[in-house]
């Protein structure tokens, strides 16, 4: 009865699972897959990005918070911070949230602004993980495209660096990617790489340098240098610009 009932439990995960990437597949047409993420953020986490040289989880959502794809570089889903997994949801979640097709807000430009004192303190705890999406299983599912989150809301606010809205050629917000796994700099400069590989980003304008959403470690809607300054700013200051519609 017990392998039974196991096997029964896979069929009724495995058919749940099919019928969620079934209807992502629909409401994420336009934006990557879990294979074409994955071969984007592997390239990007290639290069030189400062921090740790980690290896990377990372999230896309579409423009009502559906999670499309979850993707990892590393051997295996443990070969990177598994707490990682959740956050690169989150920080996707949060650059769709607070994106619009005007402006675009990188989570790293939140920050400043959420800390005491700031105009949008309180703001992580305004909008909570969803932890039945976030940790629903079986975990070696996790970074497939598969993943138990793949359809649905993940919710969550995350203010670190990772997480950058998605703009297609006609300069329209079509989602979000949220990267996690390394120094929230590092995160940031890969996560732009992503979303450079994928020619989502056509951003129209930002709070950032340059007027997009770009990182900016003085002034407002920043956030502080995470490990080398100097190598931060240079990592900065090689990464591609944004496109033009």
């Amino acid at each position: 009865m017990q392998k039974m009932s196991k096997k029964l439990g896979v069929l009724c995960f495995a058919l749940l699972a099919t019928g969620n990437v079934l209807a992502a597949n629909k409401a994420c047409a336009g934006l990557p897959g879990q294979a074409e993420l994955k071969a984007a953020l592997k390239d990007s986490r290639a290069a030189s990005n400062g921090g740790f040289n980690l290896d990377m989880w990372g999230t896309v959502v579409n423009r009502s918070g559906e999670v499309c794809a979850v993707a990892f570089t590393g051997g295996d889903a443990g070969a990177q911070w598994p707490g990682s997994r959740v956050i690169s949801a989150q920080k996707a979640n949060t650059a769709n949230a607070f994106s619009l097709t005007g402006l675009a807000l990188a989570t790293a430009n939140l920050y400043s602004a959420v800390q005491p004192g700031g105009s949008l303190f309180g703001l992580q705890e305004s909008n909570p993980v969803d932890t039945k999406v976030a940790y629903a299983g079986p975990a070696s599912a996790w970074g497939q495209g598969n993943d138990p989150m793949v359809g649905k809301r993940i919710g969550g606010v995350n203010v670190f660096g990772g997480g950058l809205g998605l703009y297609d050629a006609a300069g329209k917000l079509v989602g979000a990617v949220g990267v996690s796994g390394d120094s929230s700099c590092a995160d940031h400069a890969i996560a732009w790489r992503v979303r450079n590989a994928l020619k989502l980003d056509y951003v129209p304008g930002g709070v950032g340098p340059g007027g997009v959403d770009q990182i900016a470690y003085t002034g407002g809607w920043s956030q502080p240098h995470c490990k080398d300054a100097t190598v931060e700013d240079q990592v900065v200051s090689s990464l591609p610009a944004t496109r033009k519609k």
